[in-house]
């Protein structure tokens, strides 16, 4: 895993979050666990599409080591291992969900991507998935 030289200064509380849950990877892995809940690896890389198997991993052990993922392994032949968000995670969800609204209100429609991370939206204080269009 990458180590980095120089201990990285945080300036402000803006910083440590994007640190945590910005990136090309982080927010589309919380989105998909949060959606789908518990998965295995194969089922969290399908979900991904364009994801390799060494960045996904990576990933994985940034969100494990951040305390936003949590891998639970079974005592079963064969191994059976899977992922889940933990409390940290979910409670950026709802960041998300404003994120998605003001991308929707600021991107032209075609460029809008019916990808799984944009389809929620909250209801009661719920989240639900949007419906395909």
């Amino acid at each position: 895993m990458y180590q980095r030289k120089i201990e990285r200064e945080l300036r402000c509380p803006l910083e440590y979050g994007l640190d945590i849950f910005g990136g090309k990877w982080n927010s589309r892995i919380i989105c998909i666990l949060f959606i789908k809940g518990s998965l295995r690896y194969n089922e969290l890389k399908a979900e991904m599409l364009d994801i390799t198997d060494t960045v996904l991993s990576r990933t994985l052990k940034e969100l494990m080591q951040n305390n936003m993922v949590e891998r639970r392994q079974y005592n079963e032949i064969p191994m059976r291992v899977t992922y889940q968000l933990i409390e940290k995670a979910e409670s950026v969800i709802p960041i998300f969900e404003t994120i998605c609204q003001w991308s929707k209100k600021y991107l032209a429609p075609d460029d809008i991507n019916n990808s799984i991370c944009g389809q929620f939206l909250k209801q009661d204080g719920e989240f639900f998935i949007l419906a395909e269009e």
